[in-house]
This record gives structure tokens, C-alpha cells and sequence, in this order.
């Protein structure tokens, strides 16, 4: 079975099931990037409480089950339209970029392509380049080509590496826009939208392996924990080999976060040793039942 990395998944949004699902089916790591929670926040301190869960307890609650987690930090788009929010958060995440574990800044972009969606995704590409960090980028579910079009003129605006940054959310229509430049190429499959595992081995057969990144975007809404290893079923069904399933669907995202110093391939090349007798601030997720250690 090939190895899979689950490069963009909100698992504080998932439940223990999905990480044992997960596991099983060859998943052994994930990255979960700070986004819109279906509610918006209202103070710092919520952002905070919520960076630290990524931190800590979604960490820990990962390990149990045998899967490496790391996160992405930043203020989303959708967000950043809060003026004086989105400056208290700005003002407060470079002691959290600091921390074990976060591989990017992001996911951060546009949202409704804003004003002040373009102030404050130039400002963060800014901080990740002062903490010689990776970027995750959200295009916009509307006007998704203006939106990229405008993501790739602020990234040379800004000046940060282009092989530096992951586009996520492509399709059809922005893929070869992305492939002009140096960025990574990030696709998130989903039930009935966004991209099908079909249409994602379309698109491999069509501009080959190089800097393709897939993902399951998983989160509150309808999504599917298990996309990244259907997309390499579809993929070895449609003939490609194990190798490239494994290029596409695990060294090409591991080798992107890598660049952050904070990802080991060879840790993440095998799931981590599982003691569910362990606990996050004397909480456990097991409810009860009877721990595994193996």
C-alpha cells in the first residue's frame, strides 16, 4: 500500500473515527492550516485559544492514533476583513510561528478579494519571509482566476520565493495559470465539488507529477477525510505506477513543508508509535476504553 500525507485537513473539525480511518488506509501525517471556523471570531483571545488547540491538543490527539501533525498559522481571508481583529492577530503571531511543529504561514489569501484581503495576505507573505517560512495560499471560491491572478502579482510584489509558496484549491481553469510560475500546485478533492479524484488524474495525466500537491480540505462541512488515498486509487487505476502515486500523494507535499525545517521525511515515512495511555493536560481521548500501545 502506498504512503499518503494529507497536506490540508482540519482534523479539530473531524473526530477520532476519521484519524483511525485515516491511519488504515495509509495516511501517516497530516497538516491542519488555521481557517474560517463556520463562525467568525470576535476577540484575540479566541484566535489565540484556538492556534494553541492546533498547537497542542490536536497534536497529541493525532499521536494517539499513530499520525504526525503539523499546522499552518495565520489569519484566513475571510477574516481579514475584520480591520482592527485582523491587526491584534497580525501583531501576535510571530510568537506562534516560532513554535515546534508549524510548517507554514497560512492558509491566507482571498477570500471576496478585498482591500483589506490584499493588505493583510501582503503582510503575512512579509512575516513568513522574515521567519524563512513556507506559505499556504487559499484562492477564493469566487472569481477564482481574477483571485489567482492577483495572488501570484502580490507574491512578486512582495518578493518571496516563489518555490516557497503552495497555490491550494486549483482546477481547470487556474492550474495553468500556477504553472507558469515557481509555486507549488495544491488541489483539494471533495464530494460533488471543487475537484474529483477523476478530474485530479486528468489533470496529472495531462501536466504530469512535478509540484502537484493533493489534499482532502477536509473539515465542518461536507468533505471526506479518505480523498487523498481514493485519489491514488484512482490514480493506479487509471495506470499510473505505486512510485507515482507516492511521488504526487506523499513526497511531493512532504518535500514542499520540509522546506520549513520543522518536517523530517524520514520521521513522517512511518507512523508514530501509538501509547493511548498518555495524556494532553491530564485529558484523554479515549473516553474511557481500553488503551493500545504499539
Amino acid at each position: 500500500m502506498p504512503k499518503y500525507f494529507d497536506p490540508h485537513i482540519h482534523m479539530v473539525s473531524r473526530t477520532t473515527d476519521d484519524y483511525q480511518n485515516m491511519a488504515a488506509a495509509g495516511i501517516t501525517g497530516v497538516i491542519e492550516p488555521a481557517f474560517w471556523q463556520g463562525q467568525a471570531r470576535t476577540s484575540l483571545g479566541s484566535f489565540v485559544d484556538y492556534f494553541d488547540t492546533l498547537l497542542g491538543w490536536e497534536r497529541f490527539r493525532a499521536s494517539m492514533f499513530g499520525i504526525h501533525h503539523f499546522c499552518t498559522l495565520g489569519i484566513n481571508p475571510k477574516e481579514a476583513n475584520n480591520l482592527s481583529l485582523a491587526h491584534e492577530v497580525l501583531e501576535a503571531l510571530p510568537r506562534f510561528l516560532v513554535k515546534d511543529g508549524v510548517v507554514a504561514v497560512g492558509e491566507i489569501g482571498y477570500d471576496d478579494i478585498t482591500p483589506e484581503e490584499d493588505r493583510f495576505f501582503a503582510a503575512q507573505l512579509e512575516l513568513a519571509r522574515q521567519f524563512h517560512l513556507p506559505v499556504l495560499v487559499h484562492t477564493p471560491h469566487r472569481d477564482k482566476i481574477g483571485g489567482t491572478k492577483r495572488t501570484l502579482a502580490v507574491i512578486r510584489e512582495v518578493g518571496i520565493p516563489e518555490h516557497l509558496v503552495i497555490i491550494d484549491h486549483l482546477n481547470e481553469l487556474t492550474l495553468p495559470l500556477v504553472l507558469d510560475s515557481d509555486c507549488w500546485r495544491g488541489h483539494s478533492i471533495y464530494p460533488n465539488t471543487k475537484m474529483s479524484e477523476e478530474r485530479m488524474v486528468a489533470l496529472l495525466k495531462q501536466y504530469g507529477t512535478e509540484k502537484m500537491v493533493v489534499n482532502s480540505a477536509a473539515d465542518w462541512g461536507i468533505s471526506d477525510p479518505l480523498k487523498v488515498p481514493k485519489t491514488g486509487q484512482a490514480m493506479l487505476a487509471a495506470g499510473f505506477t505505486e512510485a507515482q502515486v507516492e511521488q504526487v500523494l506523499f513526497h511531493n507535499p512532504v518535500d514542499f513543508f520540509a522546506q520549513s525545517g520543522q518536517l523530517d521525511k524520514n520521521d513522517v515515512s512511518k507512523p508514530l508509535p501509538i501509547d493511548q495511555r498518555k495524556q494532553w493536560q491530564e485529558n484523554s481521548a479515549l473516553r474511557g476504553q481500553d488503551p493500545v500501545v504499539k
